[in-house]
């Protein structure tokens, strides 16, 4: 994923009202730029922060500046819009970067599924007339939050993501693939983690789900002013 033209860089002052953020230019100018992620951005925030942030080039839009990147501790680099991660997950699987995912003939996006008034991110599946498995049902989640080496999902209490493992437990009883694919867009994660300090019930509702048959996989970003890319895999710690 190109970013044309390069983010440009500034300098966060605060985030606010969830969805803004105010930062200064090197001109001293301040600016609004919208902030695409709905979570609590544990880490990602600190005012005095390096960001990077696109132009949408759209007058229209009240706040056609997009938040994109955010430098943290250790002068590592995270991706807060979690607009992106389904993008980088699809544009890597079309891609065949992700071994374990390709082979499929057809993906599709956002795909209504399931018991739970659900849609799946991301859809693989096989020819009608192939004698192959059933279909791979692949749930997206932007991992952010970096504690040291160690990536932690979710960064805040998820009665979503909880409904989500419902959703892929279901698919693996009725012979389908399930996966939940953790998009690590934090350049300093050496191994992804559920935060059970932070939500114990999704991490224990990971693990009943990963009994269940449900896959997960973390692949790391490569992120800076021109690209965004998955490029890594890397280990995935359920304890």
């Amino acid at each position: 994923m190109k970013f044309d033209p390069p983010l440009q860089t500034a300098t966060l002052i605060k985030r606010y009202k969830r969805f803004m953020a105010d930062v200064e230019l090197s001109n001293g100018e301040v600016l609004t730029l919208h902030c695409p992620n709905t979570g609590s951005m544990k880490n990602c925030a600190e005012p005095g922060s390096q960001v990077w942030f696109s132009d949408s080039g759209n007058p229209k839009r009240k706040y056609p500046h997009t938040w994109e990147l955010v430098s943290v501790e250790g002068n590592f680099v995270a991706g807060i819009n979690t607009n992106r991660a389904n993008a980088l997950v699809k544009e890597a699987l079309e891609n065949n970067v992700v071994p374990a995912l390709s082979g499929y003939d057809e993906l599709r996006s956002e795909v209504k599924y399931g018991e739970e008034n659900s849609r799946i991110d991301l859809l693989l599946e096989f020819d009608q007339a192939s004698a192959k498995p059933l279909s791979c049902y692949v749930e997206v989640k932007n991992l952010t939050l970096g504690e040291g080496k160690e990536g932690f999902f979710p960064d805040a209490v998820t009665e979503r993501g909880r409904k989500h493992l419902r959703e892929l437990v279901k698919m693996v009883e009725q012979g389908h693939r399930a996966v939940l694919f953790f998009c690590v867009q934090h350049t300093g994660v050496v191994v992804a983690k559920p935060a059970q300090h932070i939500d114990p019930k999704y991490a224990e509702t990971l693990r009943e789900a990963v009994a269940a048959g449900v896959e997960v996989m973390a692949w790391q970003c490569v992120l800076n002013e021109s690209e965004a890319r998955i490029e890594k895999e890397l280990p995935v710690d359920l304890t």
